[in-house]
């Protein structure tokens, strides 16, 4: 039989319990938390440091911001140059180390730089950027895009929060955000590079997408040659003989099937004298600095803008006597006066349409144009679209990890229908073009030879 002083005794266990969570706290090293403390509010002090405006001009705190930018995408000069400004504001605080707080990097500066700037488990698939197009990261989930293929990723976040971290670094160092009220943002480099983020709330899971600017000056010889084999050489002669004709031309095919690739070098080819005006929501084919010697007026429109947006810019662009109108894509809000741009007078003018197919194209120019409330003929629309705006189409494919041009022809109307003339195909079974109609008697005409 146990004695009493054996007996369980609530308030003699409780008393127990707490001596031993204060000898535990008493053996702890105190200095651990308080420099981990230390360390955040230092972090919070860089961030700020970092993310406030510097230069005496617009362009230096613009090209400040780039940098910013840069470093945290991985880019190694922006990186060394931000890691020498937070090592020279930790020598103007006279700051060297924080006791009690240990971490596994060379210095306190790299240490901050990679808390505040660092793209934590990203660095890793940074390491081999040589052909990689872009990143995308889905909560904790990556994949990785190369040759237009995306695959999972040997890595993984360890946590949403790391996620989270990354993007209010992007968003803070453009004076943007992403709270409960705005839970998305874009950041777009001067390379063309661009960055995609969601929020909770918005999407399911944070998201993060950044599409590396890869695209450099093509001609249309070399997107037929090794390594790329895109298109053949016969339809090479056709798209020139095509841009010589001035015909108006439309490229569809979905995301990271080279569209762009293939706009530059049809603009490549062109006439340097020639008057270009292009109109892009984001500037992305950057054919200015690509192509400096060019005629080239670049419009960014702005949706959002009533005093910047697109038909803003389709209008003064047809005061600034363009030869040709190059349109990245055809929205809902500028569909009718890409219409009109293009059967009066401004031929040889080039754009891209969300479709599945070429037979689709006029109808969903045609729906676009109707969404503004005009009292039109949708048939007579789709007609006219269909032999005036959308002479002929291009239609562009990912096949076996190749950016292949599948299908080029003549977008017609026949029998009250729209036709397509189809002057080359892509056989997936034969692994090679076949060209099973040659231009019209019409294009043949325009094209001035014999096809």
């Amino acid at each position: 039989m146990k004695s009493v002083q054996d007996k369980f005794s609530t308030a003699e266990f409780a008393a127990r319990v707490q001596s031993q969570g204060m000898e535990r706290e008493a053996a702890a090293p105190v200095q651990e938390d308080s420099g981990s403390e230390d360390f955040d509010r230092l972090a919070g002090e860089i961030r700020s440091y970092l993310s406030a405006p510097r230069g005496m001009t617009e362009e230096e705190r613009r090209q400040y911001s780039e940098t910013l930018n840069r470093a945290v995408l991985g880019f190694s000069q922006e990186r060394e140059q931000v890691l020498a400004v937070i090592e020279d504001r930790l020598i103007r605080l006279r700051i060297h180390t924080l006791p009690g707080w240990k971490h596994p990097y060379a210095t306190l500066a790299e240490a901050l730089f990679a808390e505040v700037v660092g793209l934590n488990v990203l660095e890793l698939v940074l390491a081999s950027r040589t052909d990689l197009e872009e990143l995308q990261v889905v909560g904790t989930r990556i994949y990785e895009v190369r040759g237009g293929m995306a695959a999972m990723s040997h890595y993984c976040f360890g946590s949403i929060r790391d996620v989270e971290r990354i993007q209010q670094n992007l968003v803070l160092y453009n004076n943007d955000r992403i709270n409960p009220r705005k839970r998305w943002a874009e950041v777009m480099l001067k390379d063309g590079s661009r960055v995609t983020m969601t929020g909770f709330g918005f999407t399911s899971s944070p998201t993060l997408t950044i599409r590396f600017y890869t695209v450099s000056r093509f001609r249309l010889e070399a997107l037929a040659a090794a390594p790329y084999f895109s298109l053949s050489d016969r339809m090479v002669q056709l798209l020139l003989a095509s841009l010589k004709a001035r015909y108006n031309l439309v490229i569809i095919g979905p995301t990271n099937s080279g569209k762009t690739n293939l706009m530059k070098a049809l603009i490549a080819e062109l006439p340097d004298v020639e008057r270009i005006i292009t109109i892009e929501g984001r500037y992305e084919m950057m054919l200015g600095r690509d192509f400096p010697s060019k005629n080239i007026i670049e419009y960014e429109a702005a949706e959002d803008d009533e005093a910047h947006r697109s038909s803003q810019a389709f209008k003064l662009a047809l005061r600034q006597s363009p030869q040709r109108i190059i349109h990245a894509e055809i929205r809902d809000e500028d569909a009718n006066i890409y219409v009109r741009a293009c059967t009066r007078g401004h031929t040889g003018s080039m754009t891209t349409v969300h479709a599945n197919r070429l037979e689709d194209v006029p109808e969903a120019i045609t729906d676009m144009c109707m969404l503004d409330g005009r009292s039109m003929n949708p048939e007579r629309l789709t007609k006219r679209i269909a032999e005036y705006v959308t002479e002929l189409g291009i239609e562009m494919k990912l096949i076996g990890g190749r950016r292949i041009v599948s299908r080029i022809g003549e977008i017609g109307w026949q029998d009250g229908d729209i036709h397509i003339r189809e002057w080359a195909v892509f056989s997936e079974v034969e692994n090679e073009w076949q060209y099973s109609n040659p231009p019209s008697e019409r294009a043949a005409a325009w094209l001035d030879q014999e096809v």
